[in-house]
């Protein structure tokens, strides 16, 4: 029998793509304020630096969480609402916080969202977990 995750492999390489396009407007911003190491002062290099590694310091450990709740045998139309969750989520984020860093209706929702994907995540593998030692 295969074992596979095809909608974490779906939401995984959504995040992907998502993090390769922050990666390019990282890029795209040391080019115009030809800033090779560090942020060099510029509020908007610093910026899009901060929303790459947002993105990396939650991103991966979510993308786990789905898969292993996947692999347990998660109804998938609940993995879906979390892989979207997560994904709409890190939009809103990086939308917000590339527009302000201050305080934003984007960066809002995208770090609520997030928060609400990581601990729903954490608690179903919890459960998994509590049903699997109980046998």
């Amino acid at each position: 029998m295969t074992v596979g995750a095809p909608v974490t492999a779906l939401y995984a390489g959504l995040c992907g793509l998502l993090l390769l396009l922050l990666a390019g407007l990282v890029v795209n911003q040391r080019r115009i304020t030809r800033v090779g190491l560090g942020d060099g002062g510029k509020e908007v290099l610093a910026r899009s630096m901060r929303v790459q590694a947002n993105f990396v310091e939650y991103v991966p450990s979510i993308v786990v969480l789905l898969g292993l709740w996947e692999l347990n045998g998660a109804p998938h139309r609940l993995l879906h609402a979390a892989g979207l969750l997560l994904v709409i989520s890190r939009v809103f984020h990086a939308w917000g916080f590339s527009h302000s860093s201050g305080e934003s209706f984007g960066r809002m929702v995208g770090t609520a969202g997030t928060w609400i994907a990581l601990t729903g995540l954490s608690i179903a593998n919890l459960m998994v977990f509590a049903r699997l030692a109980a046998q």
